[in-house]
């Protein structure tokens, strides 16, 4: 056991170090905000949850969504003033590897970034960015730097059957497939590979306040909102909190126009979503 934690710490490290590294598309306050949430880390004891660590210094800033879709031509984007579910995600995650890592530098944070937002951590235009997370996923499962959580069973008693096409059936919503239409082409084969694949979840009706529940997801768990909307795998995401009345969800939040931590237990929010059908899990190696 020793030998297999040992290598899958190397192979994390060798994950992060071989990522492309790129001059960021950012601003000298994201560099300064890394530093210093990092070096905050460096001084934590190890027995910190760091996700929550990291998630929380987000909490206030404003939800906006599109971030990363603002130049020409694909670059590695960094904005921690500006969030959507997905960066909050992304951003977390870079951070809470690199304390794993013992890893401090704004380099260190950006080669993680690119590690887990690009497949095989090249950028290489626009198709080459992961955008559907069940690809997410997927991608960082093999990098080793995720797991996704499929059991007990119950809680994830249902299944999911992976059917996307949005993204190829509405390019008009893409800034990029709007200006390179020969990219949808590369987005429909990534869709078809993901077409048919199956993944276990809790459904709704079971995010309760039970041991059961609080056994299978940990506090700064991942969790990916199922839905059955039409072309899409995954509606929502945001971070597992557990409190008194149960389970919370902190998230870059459209309908509070910020990052918070829903007031609400998230049996309850996911009962307002009649489009959303349960809760994914993944689990940030450590």
């Amino acid at each position: 056991m020793k030998r297999l934690y040992i290598y899958i710490i190397g192979m994390l490290v060798c994950v992060m170090s071989k990522a492309q590294y790129v001059v960021p598309y950012d601003q000298p306050t994201d560099s300064e905000t890394i530093v210093k949430w990092l070096d905050e880390a460096r001084h934590q004891d190890r027995t910190t949850n760091y996700q929550l660590f990291f998630a929380r210094k987000f909490l206030g800033r404003p939800y906006v969504a599109y971030t990363l879709e603002v130049l020409d031509e694909e670059r590695l984007v960094v904005n921690t003033r500006q969030l959507d579910c997905t960066t909050l995600v992304e951003n977390v995650t870079a951070l809470t590897l690199c304390a794993y890592r013992n890893l401090y530098t704004y380099r260190d944070y950006l080669n993680a970034l690119v590690a887990m937002r690009y497949r095989n951590g090249i950028i290489n235009r626009y198709p080459s960015r992961i955008h559907y997370f069940t690809d997410w996923i997927l991608e960082n499962t093999k990098a080793g730097i995720v797991t996704e959580i499929q059991s007990p069973n119950p809680p994830f008693t249902a299944l999911q059957t992976i059917k996307v096409n949005y993204m190829s059936e509405h390019p008009q919503s893409y800034k990029a497939l709007r200006a390179h239409p020969e990219y949808v082409t590369e987005i429909s084969q990534m869709e078809q590979q993901l077409n048919g694949l199956q993944f276990r979840f809790i459904p709704k009706t079971d995010v309760k306040n039970t041991r059961e529940m609080r056994e299978a997801v940990h506090d700064g768990d991942i969790i990916a909102i199922t839905c059955n909307k039409p072309g899409l795998d995954i509606a929502h995401l945001g971070f597992a909190v557990w409190k008194q009345d149960g389970l919370h969800l902190l998230n870059a939040s459209q309908l509070h126009k910020k990052v918070v931590e829903e007031p609400m237990t998230l049996f309850e929010y996911l009962q307002k979503h009649p489009s959303h059908t349960g809760i994914r899990i993944i689990r940030i190696n450590k």
